[in-house]
């Protein structure tokens, strides 16, 4: 295909073509493009024309890609980025005015804890843009990014796609978070006695606290593990309980005042919160002023 042959092609077709292949569901894509169901079944018909070939075809209740799909597709992606990344440079960024739609990936304790000041802010300096977030942890994370469903993660992190960025953005140190009237500060034998609420979104019943305690031949009793950081509150009110937490969660999760925070009576090896993003937007302008607000109100020292 010669470049004059790009004007039978629809650019608005290559976003949804993209679309499709991740989700492979004509709903889900309309919703996610926010279009009509029926827009995005008319736009996979001129796909199907154009490139000739089916594309995706139904397996039972799903849809699968055609391998002449997935090399299309190996292909475009590229290509997609590069000339959003080009358009995107044209203008200079301002917030004040801009209409964008950013997508981050973040983590549930992140969420809690963290972007609430950040989005007051953003409210203030540029009341037109949207956050869409997504529920990413280290796990999902990767997908989201390798994707495009999100462009920008903040989590903690241990494998990324080759499409991606990272840096540090603020060392994690643990806090231990209680509801329980006893006013003396837990010793290590309490913390170890007493049960404790894990939130974990892969439903593990351990992590590196538990690795810590190992060191020093020590282990916890864990009688609850759970998904969000947001229900610690009412889980822990008037129990024995005890909820060892990112310190940025906890201090959001004492705010209410029927919680308490103290220091764990052991040593917890600090982990790293990263912010990561997709290479292809290393150079958007308005992805590069979002990124410098989240280090500005998220970072060590905001």
């Amino acid at each position: 295909m010669n470049r004059n042959d790009l004007r039978r092609i629809d650019l608005h077709l290559l976003v949804v073509f993209e679309s499709l292949m991740h989700e492979r569901n004509l709903t889900r894509t309309a919703e996610k493009l926010f279009l009509g169901q029926p827009a995005i079944s008319a736009a996979l018909v001129r796909l199907r024309q154009f490139f000739d070939d089916p594309l995706l075809v139904r397996s039972g209740r799903a849809m699968e890609p055609t391998p002449r799909a997935l090399a299309i597709l190996e292909r475009l992606r590229p290509a997609l980025d590069g000339l959003s990344n080009a358009l995107s440079e044209v203008d200079d960024f301002d917030p004040g005015a801009s209409r964008a739609v950013f997508r981050l990936g973040m983590s549930d304790d992140v969420e809690c804890g963290l972007l609430p000041p950040l989005l007051a802010h953003l409210r203030e300096v540029a009341p037109h843009c949207v956050l869409v977030v997504r529920n990413a942890n280290f796990l999902l994370l990767p997908g989201l990014l390798a994707s495009a469903e999100v462009s920008l993660g903040i989590s903690y992190t241990t494998q990324l796609p080759a499409n991606a960025k990272c840096r540090t953005l603020r060392h994690i140190r643990a806090l231990v978070v209680r509801a329980d009237r006893d006013p003396a500060p837990l010793t290590l034998d309490d913390y170890c006695a007493r049960p404790h609420v894990l939130v974990s979104m892969s439903g593990d019943l351990c992590g590196n606290i538990d690795d810590d305690l190992a060191r020093l031949g020590r282990s916890r009793k864990v009688a609850l593990g759970v998904p969000h950081f947001n229900g610690l509150g009412a889980l822990l009110a008037g129990s024995e309980l005890l909820a060892t937490v990112p310190d940025y969660a906890a201090r959001a999760l004492a705010a209410s005042g029927s919680l308490r925070i103290e220091e764990p009576p052991f040593p917890i090896v600090p982990a790293k919160l990263s912010l990561v993003w997709r290479a292809a937007q290393d150079q958007d302008p308005g992805e590069r002023w979002l990124r410098g607000e989240i280090i500005r109100f998220m970072g060590e020292n905001p």
